[in-house]
């Protein structure tokens, strides 16, 4: 297995500093693909994956629009197909709406390109369906696992692939984290160039959001979409 197969995994040395990851910045760029930006500049790149829908959304775009902070949403094909008026929402207002995949598989078990170019376009069809514009090519893999081979075929479709650099557990529904549990490692964590992986099914990311961005913000820290990454 090389530093590019696997399981995405961080390791935290340090409060406020990147934490050591699977890949450097460098062998990810070769596809495409970051988990933050390499920066001492306090910049933040949210991002959330949605797999389905359970209400917390609205409040999540609600944070979001009040704090004027722009947010990635990875989301899954049926995700679309059944809440065809919140991604609409997303879109217009100013979030990028990324690819999650269609079935959310474990991508890195995919071997065949079609099969791996399937999982992607049926979720742009769905997309470009129910919005009439073309989807971001964004993508982030299910559970963030992933091989070479993977990476190199999304940037063959013209996909950038985001991992993330701060994340905590935050997605069991019936055993959702304390509001201090939560401020711990998404304040003490959080470091400059981050990008942050929170999911939208979470009642407590919900509850915090508001809260959280004003702390992030009194931190110092200002809000970018990933499109800046990308562009540089």
């Amino acid at each position: 297995m090389t530093a590019a197969d696997g399981n995405w995994g961080l390791s935290f040395q340090q409060d406020g500093e990147p934490p050591v990851a699977n890949a450097s910045y460098e062998e990810l760029k070769k596809y495409d693909a970051y988990y933050a930006e390499n920066t001492d500049e306090k910049v933040i790149y949210l991002t959330f994956d949605a797999g389905f829908e359970n209400g917390n959304t609205p409040a999540i775009l609600d944070a979001l629009k009040k704090h004027s902070v722009p947010a990635t949403f990875f989301v899954v094909g049926t995700y679309i197909e059944n809440n065809p008026d919140l991604v609409k929402r997303m879109k217009d207002e100013g979030h990028t709406v990324g690819n999650h995949t269609y079935h959310h598989p474990d991508m890195s078990q995919i071997a065949t390109k079609e099969a791996f170019e399937k999982e992607l376009k049926d979720v742009e069809t769905q997309y470009q369906e129910i919005t009439g514009e073309e989807m971001t090519k964004f993508y982030r893999p299910p559970q963030g696992k992933y091989s070479e081979t993977n990476l190199q075929m999304a940037k063959e479709m013209g996909y950038h692939t985001f991992f993330w650099s701060l994340a905590y557990v935050d997605w069991y529904e019936n055993d959702q984290p304390t509001k201090e549990e939560a401020f711990d490692k998404l304040l003490g964590r959080i470091h400059p160039g981050a990008i942050v992986l929170l999911h939208s099914t979470s009642q407590t990311n919900a509850q915090i959001l508001d809260e959280l961005l004003t702390k992030w913000e009194e931190m110092g820290y200002t809000f970018k979409p990933l499109d800046r990454l990308t562009a540089s």
